[in-house]
């Protein structure tokens, strides 16, 4: 199954230009799943990061991969419709830039789900190659934006 930005924009909040996912390609619902996003070079964080030779910054490629997961965490009843956020990053390793033209390819595995706490691990690949990896534990808020305590 495939979904496209649209599709994505009613299961996850995120919104442009803080949706970074532009596909999703390969989903095996409560286990795994694939996620693309294509840097143009006009996105808002190249131009300031850094001036003449643009890197996407780290901490928006685990954003990417989160939000990938995100769209996984979320698919399954009872979910649907919630908050999600991040409740830990372990792990977080950071392998190679990613540059204007890339292709980021994001996946995440399910580890582990117990009521609304999970565990993902993602890693996001340029080209087969490995750029960034961890493993992110999650929340899932009230529809309210309510973190449920």
């Amino acid at each position: 199954m495939e979904l496209d930005r649209e599709a994505i924009q009613r299961i996850i909040p995120h919104r442009p230009p803080f949706l970074l996912v532009d596909r999703i390609i390969e989903i095996d619902p409560d286990r795994r799943i694939v996620g693309t996003l294509d840097l143009t070079g006009d996105e808002w964080f190249f131009s300031g990061h850094f001036p003449g030779s643009p890197v996407m910054p780290g901490v928006l490629i685990i954003e990417a991969i989160a939000q990938t997961a995100a769209c996984l965490a979320l698919q399954s009843p009872g979910r649907a419709g919630r908050i999600p956020y991040f409740a830990g990053i372990e792990r977080a390793r950071f392998r190679r830039p990613v540059l204007p033209g890339d292709r980021l390819t994001m996946e995440a595995e399910l580890q582990w789900v117990r009521g609304r706490i999970g565990r993902m691990a993602g890693r996001a690949r340029v080209r087969g190659a490995v750029v960034a990896e961890g493993e992110f534990t999650f929340a899932i808020g009230d529809t309210s934006g309510e973190d449920g305590r």
